[in-house]
């Protein structure tokens, strides 16, 4: 039975040389995807041992394509061709999960020398490569941990309402695991190039650990300014201030709100800033020692007819997993 290899790539030229490439001694089925969505709808219907993944397509592109075979535990070697040669773009994906990256256009010698470092020598071994399923993070651990989520937050969301006089549009969390090269690409509702600030905060409780990071677009604090009947000029001491007292309401209720349901009683270490008027990629890479692979729950808000946006990021330990995941069990029988 021959075994099924998907080359995903918007081009039809490169598909053809990807193709042309291939070792002849295979015994494969060579599919073709013409863009993201394509290749995600090819993967569940042909299930590849093997991926050719190019990054910049439309529809969706690479990274996303790598983001949703990580998120839905999707076992495919990766292989990543492109003509993106940046540092960044190589580590991006290998913190993504792909094995190695090749550069366009495709030479079938370095082709070779890349599967022969791999000991992707014959189709036998290809199975053997297959990413393990993770399984510190099941389906039924995420749905729980976001249902529990949503009742803090909308505690939080209440809280911060009260205080500002204003209407929260609450958010649906995103609970995933992430290295700390991915948490930048979780922040959905920032643009890459809006400017931000951030502040952390430690917390533990029962064998739980981890950190709340909060961060807010600059452009909000005009407008959370006028709420808190800030009248003082808004320099950088004023944003500070209005930060501290953002992440304070946010951070603590979400906690208290998520302690009451785990019956767990979290210790919170002092605030950290970890900078301001930044890219939120810099934030977070500038500080990347703080955080390793971890369990993290986005939570994003909005100020209904306001530009106030910010995004709480619940960083859990990935040793803390296997505790959270005995005291779920406990607590709501599953």
């Amino acid at each position: 039975m021959q075994i099924p290899v998907i080359i995903c790539d918007d081009s039809n030229l490169a598909r053809k040389q990807m193709a042309r490439s291939l070792p002849e001694d295979w015994d494969i089925e060579v599919i073709f995807a013409n863009n993201g969505e394509d290749g995600m709808d090819k993967i569940h219907q042909h299930k590849p041992t093997i991926l050719f993944l190019d990054l910049n397509m439309p529809v969706l592109d690479g990274y996303g394509v790598l983001e949703r075979l990580k998120t839905e535990n999707i076992p495919v070697t990766t292989i990543v061709v492109s003509g993106d040669i940046q540092a960044e773009a190589h580590a991006r994906v290998k913190a993504l999960g792909a094995l190695d990256f090749i550069k366009k256009p495709i030479d079938k010698n370095k082709l070779q020398e890349l599967l022969n470092k791999h000991g992707i020598t014959e189709p036998s071994k290809l199975e053997a490569l297959a990413p393990e399923v993770e399984e510190l993070l099941d389906p039924e651990t995420r749905d729980i941990l976001q249902e529990i989520t949503n009742v803090a937050i909308g505690q939080a969301g209440s809280l911060l309402a009260s205080v500002l006089k204003v209407f929260v549009k609450l958010p649906i969390p995103n609970v995933n695991l992430l290295e700390v090269s991915e948490l930048s690409m979780a922040l959905h509702s920032v643009e890459s190039s809006d400017s931000t600030s951030g502040v952390c905060q430690g917390f533990i409780s029962g064998g739980v650990a981890g950190e709340a990071l909060l961060i807010l677009n600059d452009s909000s604090f005009v407008d959370i300014a006028r709420l808190l009947n800030y009248n003082k000029k808004i320099d950088d001491g004023v944003e500070l201030e209005l930060l501290m007292d953002i992440s304070n309401i946010l951070i603590g209720s979400v906690l208290k709100g998520l302690s009451e349901q785990l019956d767990l009683n979290f210790s919170q270490g002092h605030p950290v800033v970890l900078g301001q008027h930044c890219n939120v990629s810099d934030l977070i890479y500038s500080n990347s020692t703080h955080w390793k692979k971890s369990l993290t729950v986005e939570i994003s808000y909005g100020i209904e007819d306001y530009d106030i946006h910010c995004d709480l990021l619940l960083l859990i330990t990935e040793d803390s997993i296997p505790t959270l995941k005995n005291k779920l069990n406990f607590l709501f029988d599953v």
